[in-house]
């Protein structure tokens, strides 16, 4: 079985769409950061998006773990124009869309930018990759929320809109185990 640990960058302190945008990870919370690092399997593989959040987060909780490179596939969504707007301003501007983006997702992207099941689709094949070659291993996947909800979503069977309704706060755990079939095993663990 491989056992995936996915990991919420540190909390960014944005109030804009950050997807693509490579802000830095808030992570003056040194002893939450190390109690992270003390939670996961010493054995584990350290996986990140390439975006600067996730991969200051993975560098603070990968000890003596094996380090991978970065993974341009674990990026959160793309929001295209809605990148680096207020969640506000975006819901004024675009009502329609804003709202069928979040109450209806699956093939509704954002002007220029990346849907949900795009999304997913492009981390799936990077995670069947990691399954395929490390079978029986655990693997530390610091990314995004988004991407840790497409996964979710893939264990559990749930469609987008069902997935989205996760909450993943940052800093925290989502154990999800992989033996040909998936399960989830928590979300959202907070050490």
């Amino acid at each position: 079985m491989t056992t995936w640990w996915w990991v919420r960058h540190g909390p960014t302190h944005e109030r804009a769409f950050a997807g693509r945008r490579d802000v830095p990870a808030d992570l003056s919370d040194t002893a939450r950061i190390a109690r992270l690092g003390a939670a996961l399997p010493r054995d584990a593989l350290v996986v990140s998006s390439d975006l600067r959040r996730a991969v200051q987060t993975a560098d603070a909780i990968a000890g003596g773990r094996v380090r991978l490179p970065h993974a341009p596939a674990l990026r959160e969504f793309d929001f295209g124009d809605w990148e680096g707007v207020g969640f506000d301003e975006v819901a004024a501007r675009d009502p329609a869309l804003s709202r069928r983006y979040w109450e209806s997702p699956g093939d509704v992207a954002p002007p220029g930018g990346e849907s949900w099941n795009a999304a997913a689709r492009r981390v799936a094949p990077f995670v069947d990759r990691m399954n395929q070659h490390h079978p029986g291993g655990h693997i530390v996947a610091v990314a995004h929320m988004g991407v840790i909800a497409t996964q979710i979503g893939r264990a559990g069977g749930l469609t987008p809109k069902e997935a989205i309704r996760y909450r993943i706060e940052p800093l925290s755990v989502t154990r999800l185990d992989f033996d040909g079939d998936w399960r989830v095993v928590c979300v959202n663990l907070c050490p």
